[in-house]
């Protein structure tokens, strides 16, 4: 599935809710479901700076793709963490560049995040375009 596809899937999921409580439990609820971040990785390296809570972030080049493994110390971010990790991970540098992430507003993230949680939320983005425009030239050839 694309990176647009994905993101389209996000706004279709979250259009079902009414409530802003239950979009936040569902954002809850996606973070809960994320894969497990390796312990060992949890280090200066790979905190993401910019983040109000503590954001680990790694990026691996493979077969043409880029994919990302991320968590957070905050239930929010990490479900923030998955739906650009649903959206991103797995795609090619190509798809990842060509798709923004205007999704997140069009949920209405934007208007029901901290200005801290926007200003964490932007630098996750920057991480993951920045891996992205880094890919070896043959992932990102179509640019």
């Amino acid at each position: 599935m694309s990176a647009s596809h994905a993101a389209q899937d996000i706004i279709d999921e979250f259009s079902f809710f009414d409530d802003w409580a239950d979009k936040y439990q569902h954002l809850i609820d996606q973070g809960r479901r994320l894969s497990s971040f390796p312990e060992e990785l949890m280090d200066e390296d790979h905190l993401l700076k910019g983040c109000q809570s503590a954001v680990y972030f790694t990026a691996e080049h493979k077969d043409g793709k880029v994919h990302f493994s991320a968590c957070s110390d905050a239930a929010i971010v990490q479900g923030l963490i998955a739906l650009l990790l649903r959206v991103y991970s797995g795609q090619s540098a190509s798809d990842i560049l060509a798709t923004p992430a205007d999704f997140l507003q069009q949920i209405g993230l934007d208007k029901h995040l901290s200005p801290t949680r926007k200003t964490g939320l932007a630098s996750m983005v920057d991480a993951i375009q920045s891996a992205a425009r880094a890919a070896p030239v043959s992932d990102s050839s179509e640019l």
